[in-house]
């Protein structure tokens, strides 16, 4: 699939929303996910290196109806203390209070998602990874601790490096997880990872391991469109990280919060990690969920509701198959290609049509869509763009865009 949902204003226009319980009554003019678009990372088993490349694959992103591929993860060896699989127990009993399921439902991609989440206070504020929640239309939880399921709002994001803070609505009074310091960890300490493996719910899975290596780098691609980015600074582990457990704790054997985890080592897409993952060190995820609490946002921060375009774009190429009325052209014109307009939405009301190669918003250049998203991340709906686009005709043309609302990248 050659056209993909990505943040700041672009979705498949002709995709019918999945099946769901609870109507949405959202805006259906959006551009759609960045480029952390999926529900948890994946990367090859090749040797774990400073810097590597992992292949984007779903925490638990699969179309509606559909069954995740695999069982969810189990107690792992090594054991957290001598004492064993009793220690494991007496771990996840004291940590999974204070963490919730997250599940999302992904309107224009016909699909749904499912990640876990740390509760940073009474009233509801919870840590995820961006990845979890980019793209959804709308977001549900249930709390570990007593059970009980809410709606869910975004209050920011920050797509480089794959955090985002939720609002449980109507919550209270919800045991919050035990925050430790990142600083304070060490090869070869032991930990655990725990989350909502597979995306079964219930009762939160545990896989044991060892820290195995601190500050690497991981380049995170897009197996759809090549793009990629790099998260850094992270907590490497010898532990089944799995898809699902996206968003979850890494704790220490005090059942501390040490880092939050994004990726895991394992096979192709759709199946569970199997010997190593990744984690974000808390002490950097708790500072950007400060500034998010703060309102403060910056070229990487979003802060409120995502303002979209409305169209759906891909890099140019050669013979792109893609135009007005399903005829084949080519463009040499360096830019974002246009594949798709939604029908009513800003960017067909400024004169954008498929084909046409957006080349700047607000006169900065647009060489890719990764590129327009980084661009569209401080404006929210209601904000004016000015996009200009070469069309069809090698015209160049401009016009002024109100951003619709839409889903957080």
């Amino acid at each position: 699939m050659s056209e993909v949902d990505r943040p700041g204003g672009y979705w498949p226009p002709q995709v019918p929303p999945p099946p769901r319980r609870h109507p949405l009554r959202l805006v259906v003019v959006l551009i759609v996910a960045a480029m952390l678009s999926a529900g948890a990372l994946g990367v090859g088993r090749a040797a774990w290196q400073a810097a590597f490349t992992v292949p984007l694959v779903s925490s638990l992103r699969v179309p509606s109806g559909a069954s995740a591929p695999w069982a969810p993860s189990t107690v792992s060896p090594p054991a957290i203390q001598p004492g064993g699989s009793a220690d494991v127990s007496a771990l996840l009993a004291k940590v999974a209070p204070g963490l919730v399921d997250i599940n999302t439902q992904l309107g224009y991609q016909n699909g749904e998602g499912a990640g876990t989440g740390i509760v940073l206070s009474p009233s509801g504020e919870l840590l995820t990874n961006n990845h979890v929640i980019s793209g959804a239309t709308n977001i549900t939880v249930t709390d570990i601790g007593n059970g009980r399921t809410y709606p869910a709002t975004v209050v920011g994001y920050d797509r480089n490096h794959d955090v985002a803070v939720l609002q449980m609505q109507g919550a209270f009074g919800l045991q919050t997880a035990s925050i430790g310091d990142s600083n304070a960890v060490a090869m070869g300490d032991v930990i655990a990872a725990i989350g909502n493996a597979g995306g079964v719910g219930g009762t939160p899975s545990i896989a044991a391991g060892t820290v195995s290596a601190l500050d690497q780098a991981v380049t995170v691609s897009d197996d759809t469109t090549g793009s990629s980015e790099q998260l850094d600074g992270l907590i490497q582990v010898a532990a089944n990280v799995a898809p699902g457990d996206s968003g979850g704790p890494l704790v220490n054997t005090a059942g501390q919060v040490v880092g939050v985890d994004t990726a895991g080592a394992g096979g192709s897409r759709f199946e569970p990690s199997t010997s190593e993952g990744m984690a974000i060190p808390i002490n950097d995820a708790i500072a950007i969920s400060k500034q998010i609490d703060s309102g403060t946002s910056s070229a990487n921060v979003h802060i409120g509701p995502t303002g979209i375009l409305g169209i759906m774009v891909r890099e140019p190429t050669p013979r792109a198959e893609y135009g007005r009325s399903g005829s084949r052209y080519g463009s040499a014109v360096p830019g974002v290609l246009v594949a798709g307009v939604t029908p009513g939405s800003p960017s067909e009301q400024s004169g954008l049509a498929a084909g046409d190669v957006i080349v700047a918003l607000d006169g900065a250049a647009v060489d890719s869509p990764t590129a327009l998203t980084s661009l569209l991340t401080g404006h929210h709906p209601g904000d004016l763009v000015r996009v200009a686009w070469a069309d069809q005709s090698g015209q160049q043309q401009n016009a002024g865009v109100r951003l619709a609302a839409g889903p957080p990248s």
